[in-house]
């Protein structure tokens, strides 16, 4: 994964990007998933055009990241899943600077969405924020209105994000405000200051391409946590 530092680095059609590691279970976890990882990128403008997606709808990865990129998932066969997102909603930092620009905290859109919220956890609540992640992953993945979720993280065990999708951001709400091991979670956060850093982003899925565990987790519920290698 490390390689793939140097094509993006001078890729100008990207202003922002992170290289993620993945976690095992569906949200943090501790061990992770060596099989796995993601590359959130943020482009400086962005359309979708007949050059991005290929003949029988699969996404050109070459106008996405560059033909680095695409050789090397070609040469040790990598299955991909590319998830095309338009930022709505938020408020956070993410290394210093609201890294999806200036969003409203809310808007009237009620749409199937995708959630990123990450943060840097402090070294002296380290273990405050993981004796809760198992009751909150839990609970999420049984959620109604859950489609899925995937731990990812660009430092281990201190740099932490949950990428998830939700039927509709009405679901989402009733997970998060209503379960009482969140919303204890939540006001532990806050009142016991876990975070050095932390953002929250709300997407409008734009598109998806290709499969992970031979499916199109928007299309098709799977759980995670049950796949086996």
């Amino acid at each position: 994964m490390g390689f793939l530092r140097i094509p993006l680095l001078f890729n100008r059609q990207i202003s922002f990007w992170k290289l993620l590691g993945c976690g095992k279970n569906g949200a943090f976890d501790i061990y992770p998933d060596w099989r796995q990882w993601g590359i959130l990128t943020i482009r400086n403008k962005f359309s979708i055009t007949n050059k991005m997606i290929n003949v029988g709808g699969k996404i050109n990865h070459k106008s996405l990241y560059g033909n680095f990129i695409k050789v090397w998932w070609n040469f040790f066969r990598c299955e991909t899943y590319t998830i095309l997102l338009e930022p709505i909603e938020g408020h956070g930092l993410w290394d210093g600077k609201e890294r999806f620009g200036s969003l409203p905290r809310e808007t009237s859109y009620d749409g199937k969405i995708a959630i990123l919220t990450r943060a840097t956890i402090r070294i002296n609540r380290l273990k405050h924020f993981w004796k809760h992640v198992d009751a909150v992953s839990a609970q999420m993945r049984n959620a109604n209105g859950f489609v899925f979720s995937v731990g990812i993280g660009e430092m281990p065990w201190i740099k932490q994000s949950t990428f998830s999708v939700w039927e509709s951001k009405e679901k989402m709400k009733q997970f998060a405000y209503k379960i009482k091991e969140h919303t204890d979670v939540i006001r532990k956060t806050k009142k016991e200051n876990w975070y050095s850093e932390e953002m929250f982003v709300r997407f409008k899925l734009i598109g998806s391409f290709g499969s992970l565990y031979d499916v199109d987790l928007l299309k098709q519920r799977v759980d995670i946590n049950s796949v086996k290698d």
